[in-house]
């Protein structure tokens, strides 16, 4: 390329540089920035007492204790397909990426032999019973913050319901359905 036509380029680059900078300004002069004096839309903001009074309080997944008795098991089996990448059901069934699940209700929490489990399910201790695998099975990370279980969770109680009936199934000796008064309690009647 020869000087003078990379002279034009940088010439024609230079005046569509000065040509917008003036353009800008005669804008400004023709509609000059006006501050208003009030919002054309005002929106109203309640003192932040207020908004926290009013916020609803999360309490936890909804309660499966009375669902059980009615649950579908071959539906808990079929949700638990999704769990066979990860887990293992069979007695004696080898470790994967997740513990071997069999006989976990009412199993200690972070008791399978073998498996190196996060610090904070670890830490966490008490049993798997029915309300804390339907509180896990809903959101595991909302359940025991830092656990390695990479798994969205269960959303309709219905579906944790039937997985925990099932759950119930795989064991040498299946854990006693809840009571009435343990059902009651929990629905804090």
């Amino acid at each position: 390329m020869d000087e003078l036509r990379l002279n034009k380029v940088f010439a024609g680059f230079l005046s569509a540089g000065l040509l917008i900078m003036a353009g800008v300004q005669i804008a400004h002069v023709l509609v000059p920035d006006q501050q208003l004096a009030e919002n054309s839309y005002v929106i109203e903001v309640p003192e932040a007492t207020d908004v926290a009074d009013a916020a609803p309080q999360d309490t936890g997944p909804e309660p499966i204790l009375a669902l059980l008795a009615s649950a579908d098991v071959a539906a808990g089996e079929k949700l638990a397909k999704k769990c066979t990448a990860c887990h293992v059901f069979e007695a004696g069934g080898a470790n994967k990426v997740g513990p071997a699940l069999w006989s976990i209700v009412n199993k200690a929490k972070a008791s399978a032999d073998g498996f190196a489990y996060s610090a904070a399910l670890a830490e966490f201790g008490g049993t798997w019973d029915y309300q804390s695998l339907n509180a896990f099975l809903a959101k595991p990370k909302a359940y025991i913050s830092g656990t390695k279980m990479n798994f969205a969770g269960l959303k309709k109680p219905e579906d944790r319901a039937n997985m925990v009936a099932w759950l119930r199934t795989m064991a040498d000796s299946q854990a006693p359905l809840p009571t009435a008064e343990d059902i009651a309690a929990e629905s804090g009647s």
